[in-house]
């Protein structure tokens, strides 16, 4: 059981002091609706206390996520741990929630509108736990002036793709979680480039690809070169698996 004191002396106001338990405790109520208007009535303070601390106020959340970061090395660390990276949705109805729009929706495994978190998260032996997370902002969103004004997007956020934001996390807390592998589904997976990245970062990896991905055979001899033209290389094949699977775990190290 992780300890709050830490993650209340990490909060800069007095008045975020006193917010973020309220809203914490509203969050993990039996509410049906979790919204400002029922977990204000709940914890009995002002509805617009509470809209503006959710919806407006300027507070930082990196200093909790420092403490949490901590937290969570000293019980679970293990060098044989797991950062596990995992883009996920949240299906939404309207159009006003920061980032919401039609887009591949993996709750509902479909094209919908929902908003879409990149999240990092450590996995050991004795546990699993969240270390970070990133809104992914889509372009799209991040162009409209309008749109970020009024839902008070601040200007340093900008938009950077999935794999961006994923590799940001890990340069932020990679050195600090003692880690042996990295895994990510096949939406991070697929991406050459991603696989690259931690090759030069040193990282061993378990990633989901696309199971008719293209990889090369380097155990497969290489053909003859008969001095024209570039050397061949070793010839290249599908990676398929057997029946419904539309992905397969394609590790790598340097």
């Amino acid at each position: 059981m992780f300890s709050k004191t830490p993650y209340q002396h990490a909060l800069e106001t007095k008045a975020n002091q006193r917010n973020v338990p309220l809203y914490l405790a509203g969050l993990l109520s039996h509410l049906d609706r979790k919204n400002a208007e029922q977990v204000a009535a709940l914890v009995d303070v002002e509805r617009l206390v509470m809209q503006a601390f959710i919806g407006t106020a300027p507070w930082d959340h990196r200093p909790l996520i420092a403490v949490l970061v901590g937290q969570v090395v000293e019980r679970l660390g293990e060098p044989d741990g797991i950062i596990a990276f995992d883009p996920s949705s949240f299906p939404k109805r309207g159009t006003h929630s920061v980032g919401v729009k039609r887009q591949w929706c993996s709750h509902r495994g479909k094209v919908d509108n929902c908003q879409v978190g990149v999240f990092m998260g450590y996995v050991s032996r004795h546990d699993h736990a969240l270390l970070d997370f990133r809104l992914s902002l889509p372009q799209d969103w991040a162009r409209d002036a309008q749109q970020r004004q009024a839902c008070h997007v601040p200007p340093e956020v900008q938009y950077h793709t999935r794999h961006e934001q994923c590799l940001e996390m890990l340069d932020l807390w990679g050195d600090q979680v003692p880690h042996g592998w990295v895994t990510g589904d096949d939406e991070l997976g697929r991406h050459t480039r991603f696989r690259e990245e931690l090759r030069q970062r040193g990282e061993r990896y378990v990633l989901g690809v696309p199971c008719t991905t293209t990889i090369r055979d380097l155990e497969a001899p290489v053909p003859a070169y008969h001095g024209r033209g570039r050397r061949p290389k070793a010839p290249r094949g599908n990676r398929r698996v057997s029946g419904d699977n539309r992905s397969a775990p394609l590790g790598g190290h340097t």
